[in-house]
């Protein structure tokens, strides 16, 4: 059959056409390919304020419960989700810390009602000293009477529901999203064990072990438009000692976050802070100050370039046998009861009164818990870990690294072996307030590191 010049052009232009077809096709493969590939991300919080005046958690010299409220405190929760459909959920709040058991009947409801393990949950409390007592927490530090430890029963309580239900809330409203992650610096920390507070405003060269990083993640939607800012820092909340609710300075600096970045939350991480004082402090202008320097820090890091995660999510949990010395002898717990006061006092007639009954625990499982977004790590420590953990941690993995303190239950301070042979209130004092035996036994640090490379080379 004869071509036309018709035909002839048409096939001339066939390949230029065949070429244009499969370029679409191939954007658009790329495109959906991206669109699997992506995560999907979600926030929610509740203000859990108490309702009614009650005691205070942090200072064991306050005399009295609640007295107003400088700023509400909050509970806040995001849920993230990878390509593969892993889900976690890192809840934050303003409070001084939780207790094993009340932090294991979060998790197992929150594993009942919407399928989610340990790994996948990471409760992180800021520490602030101006937030409320909870059940079982620290009850023999304060005077309670029958009608204070009432209040915290029913609270505590309800404050479970809140965060139960709160993840079931985030979990709703998943939708397409980019994380981003760096470091800032702030350098408002201070080392206490090392630096005399009362000196603090002669003193010319500060010393001690420090760990000035402000890790970011940065949640936005597919217009790079910011939703989430989800920040910490390795220092004590105790800017504040009087008698008003508050979230101290990480209070502050979510609020001026907030009002920075207009329909984005803000939610803050403690670190491994427990040997790390903001000086000076005691004054409302001082938490407001540090607040807007770890906001302004946060800043710095948001509006400059970030890492872009790639949607894939791992998370491991594990918890590690630490072992803790025997009480003093009856003689010496006699003693005490009839020589000191306070919560001494009564640490050591809860003391007294468990030897008696055989109800003496000299091992206690601490949580290790490891996400890892992308390419970006966050290893959370249970208790109160002093900076060294911090420092040898980043040492080892890499200075990205985010290290995070005061998770999922807040047991006691975690010293190094050096502080534990160093004693003062990290390494020895602090056990009686939180109602211990005895000292850690020298075998803590070497396990808990153990126990964190295990999980490491596991992922």
């Amino acid at each position: 059959m004869k071509n036309t010049k018709k035909d002839i052009d048409g096939i001339k232009y066939l390949p230029v056409l065949v070429l244009i077809v499969c370029s679409f096709f191939s954007a658009s493969l790329l495109f959906a390919q991206g669109d699997s590939h992506q995560w999907e991300a979600n926030v929610a919080k509740v203000d859990i304020t108490p309702k009614v005046s009650m005691w205070m958690a942090g200072f064991a010299s306050r005399t009295g419960p609640s007295e107003g409220t400088i700023h509400p405190i909050w509970a806040k929760a995001l849920a993230i989700q990878d390509a593969n459909k892993n889900t976690a959920v890192l809840i934050t709040s303003d409070l001084s810390g939780m207790p094993r058991d009340m932090s294991r009947r979060i998790k197992d409801e929150i594993k009942k009602r919407y399928s989610l393990p340990d790994a996948a949950v990471l409760l992180n409390f800021s520490h602030s000293h101006s937030g409320p007592v909870l059940k079982d927490y620290l009850y023999h530090v304060y005077p309670l009477s029958e009608n204070e430890v009432q209040k915290v029963i029913d609270y505590s309580a309800w404050l479970e529901e809140q965060m139960v239900a709160l993840v079931g809330e985030v979990l709703k409203g998943l939708a397409p999203a980019k994380i981003y992650s760096e470091n800032g610096v702030a350098r408002f920390q201070v080392n206490r064990r090392n630096n005399t507070e009362s000196a603090i405003d002669i003193i010319t060269d500060m010393v001690g072990p420090n760990d000035y990083a402000v890790p970011v993640l940065k949640v936005t939607d597919m217009e790079d438009n910011i939703k989430v800012i989800t920040f910490g820092y390795a220092c004590h909340a105790t800017v504040l000692s009087d008698s008003q609710w508050s979230g101290d300075y990480p209070g502050f600096a979510q609020i001026e976050l907030e009002d920075k970045y207009p329909g984005a939350t803000a939610m803050f991480f403690q670190g491994a802070g427990a040997d790390q004082n903001p000086l000076p402090r005691r004054t409302i202008p001082l938490a407001r100050k540090y607040g807007k320097e770890l906001a302004a820090a946060v800043e710095g890091v948001l509006e400059a370039k970030m890492r872009p995660l790639e949607a894939q999510l791992l998370t491991a949990y594990s918890e590690v046998e630490l072992g803790l010395n025997a009480p003093p002898s009856n003689e010496v717990l006699e003693k005490m009861i009839k020589e000191s006061s306070g919560h001494y006092q009564r640490w050591a007639k809860m003391m007294y009164e468990k030897v008696k009954n055989k109800e003496v625990n000299t091992s206690y499982p601490y949580p290790i818990q490891i996400w890892k977004l992308g390419n970006q790590f966050m290893i959370a420590l249970g208790g109160e870990p002093v900076v060294d953990y911090s420092v040898k941690l980043k040492t080892q993995y890499g200075k990205n690294l985010f290290v995070l303190g005061y998770s999922n239950d807040v047991m006691a301070y975690i010293p190094t072996r050096t502080v534990l042979n160093e004693g003062g209130y990290e390494g020895a004092t602090s056990q009686i307030a939180f109602g211990h035996p005895g000292t850690w036994k020298p075998t803590l640090e070497s396990k808990i590191f153990s126990r964190i490379n295990q999980m490491m080379a596991d992922f």
